[in-house]
Parts: C-alpha cells; sequence; structure tokens
C-alpha cells in the first residue's frame, strides 16, 4: 500500500513537470517575439520618418527654385509682392544676411572708374542632418543649367543660382540646405542708326530682411527699390565675388569663377553703353 501511494506522487510529479514545459517554451516565445517586433517598429518607424525627411528635401528643391523665379517677377517692379506657402514637418525656410559681395567696376573712354559694390543675402531650406543627410560636402546644382561663367547670361536667363549643399559643421548648426542666392544676369543688344551703339545691360537683386512674425509657413517677396545707372563710352567692365562671412565661403557657394571680364566691342560702333539695375528684394516669413 506504501508503495502504491509513492508511486503515485511520483507519477503526479513527472506530469507536473511536463504540463509546466510547454508553459515555458510559450512564455519564452511571446517574450521573444515580443522582442523582435520592438526592433522592427523601432526600425519602420524611423525608416518612415527618414523618408519623410527625403521628401522634404525633394520638395524643397521645387519649393526654392519657384522662389527664384518669383525673385526676377518681383524686383523690377517696385511694390509688387509674391507670397509662397509651403509645408515642412523638420525643415525651415531663413535669410542668411549679407553672404556674397558683388563688385562690377566699369571704366570708360577716359578711364574714369564706376565701382557698384553690392552685398546680398541668400534664401536657405534647411533640413538637420539628423533628420535627412547625404553625405559631408555634397553640392547639387538645381538650376539654371548654364554653369560656365560667374554672370548668366541671355535673355532667358535668371537673376539666381539654386543648389543644394551638405557642409558640416557650421556655426549654425549641422543642416542640408537648398540655397538660392542672387546672380548677376547680363543682356547684350545693339542698335544700327545713324551712330551705332551697344548695350550692356545688367541687373542685380540684392536680398534684404523684412518681418518675420511666424504665424504661417509662407515666403513672401516685395519688389522695395530700382536704381537704374547708365554709363556712355564704356571700355571695360569686370565682376567680382566674394564672401564675407567665413562659413559661408567660396566652397560653399561654388561658383564657377569669383572673376569675369564682361566682352565689350572694341570695334564697329560708336558707343558702348553700360546699364546697370539694382533692385532690393524684401524677404518676410509667415506674413498672412
Amino acid at each position: 500500500m506504501e508503495t502504491l501511494v509513492v508511486f503515485d506522487m511520483l507519477h503526479k510529479k513527472r506530469s507536473s513537470k511536463r504540463g509546466m514545459g510547454p508553459v515555458i517554451s510559450t512564455v519564452i516565445m511571446t517574450g521573444a517575439m515580443v522582442a523582435i517586433l520592438s526592433v522592427t517598429l523601432v526600425f519602420a518607424n524611423n525608416f518612415l520618418w527618414t523618408r519623410v525627411a527625403e521628401g522634404e528635401f525633394d520638395s524643397s528643391k521645387q519649393l526654392m527654385r519657384t522662389v527664384g523665379l518669383q525673385i526676377d517677377d518681383v524686383a523690377w517692379t517696385v511694390g509688387r509682392t509674391e507670397t509662397m506657402s509651403f509645408a515642412s514637418q523638420y525643415g525651415a525656410v531663413e535669410l542668411e544676411p549679407l553672404v556674397v559681395n558683388y563688385t562690377i567696376s566699369v571704366i570708360d573712354g577716359d578711364t574714369e572708374s564706376y565701382i557698384f559694390s553690392n552685398v546680398t543675402g541668400a534664401l536657405m531650406f534647411n533640413l538637420p542632418t539628423s533628420r535627412y543627410s547625404i553625405t559631408n560636402n555634397y553640392w547639387q546644382r538645381i538650376f539654371p543649367d548654364q554653369n560656365e561663367s560667374l554672370t548668366l547670361k541671355g535673355t532667358s536667363a535668371p537673376v539666381v543660382r539654386v543648389f543644394a549643399v551638405e557642409k558640416v559643421p557650421m556655426s549654425d548648426g549641422s543642416y542640408i540646405r537648398v540655397v538660392v542666392v542672387p546672380a548677376v544676369r547680363v543682356l547684350y543688344s545693339s542698335i544700327n542708326s545713324t551712330s551705332k551703339t551697344y548695350y550692356i545691360r545688367m541687373y542685380l537683386p540684392v536680398l534684404s530682411a523684412g518681418e518675420s512674425p511666424r504665424l504661417s509657413q509662407s515666403i513672401t517677396l516685395t519688389g522695395e527699390s530700382l536704381e537704374a545707372y547708365t554709363i556712355n563710352d564704356v571700355d571695360s567692365i569686370n565682376v567680382t565675388v566674394s564672401f564675407p562671412k567665413v562659413d559661408f565661403d567660396s566652397a560653399f557657394f561654388n561658383f564657377p569663377f569669383e572673376y569675369e571680364d564682361i566682352f565689350v566691342p572694341t570695334s564697329g560702333y560708336d558707343n558702348v553703353v553700360v546699364e546697370f539695375y539694382l533692385s532690393e528684394v524684401s524677404v518676410e516669413f509667415g506674413v498672412n
């Protein structure tokens, strides 16, 4: 009788151990699956928001190209205003003031010199590299296609350059940027009458800071002023660019040249006339 009782107790213990085995296995498997799912969710979430930031960067290229074209629309009519709205989760548009200095030197037939020196700001869509990054010292030309000279030439030439750049670290933070910076546009024409006259027309918009109440994500451009200068009997013209701020240097803007002699005909014309048009365009953010 005692033998049967002992056997029965051993049988129950073995049965209990066999019953606990599947439970423990299930708990372990469940924990492992939860851990895997947690890692997967974190990866998927990071991947999703990286794609969102990448989409913002791609959209900003089109936005800033449009801004560049709108600068040309408002610059030559005082009081004209254009507003562009945008939506961004991570990025922001800023005006970096006084970053590019253009100097235009003109010498006439009496060897008299005329110097026009103007410092302009640049518009930048800044996206933190913690959200999206390509590689340090990345640079991409977006607009226009021509890039063989310091000035932009032709009736269809814009008055800005648009490019993307990643240069880190910089004093204002680590960003990949899409930049709109004014450029000098040059047009040539001639009039054949009793006296043959050759015209060289030069255009430069200068960006200045306006109000920034930050009520909405928008950029407002306004033509504030327009000055025109005329010089006759011109012998030579040259354009030089320099960069007053250390971080926003030649490597940042990557202009094809920093100095250019503008073509001036030496024969066949009785007079060579330079007309220089200088516009101030104010940039405001968040203006309704």
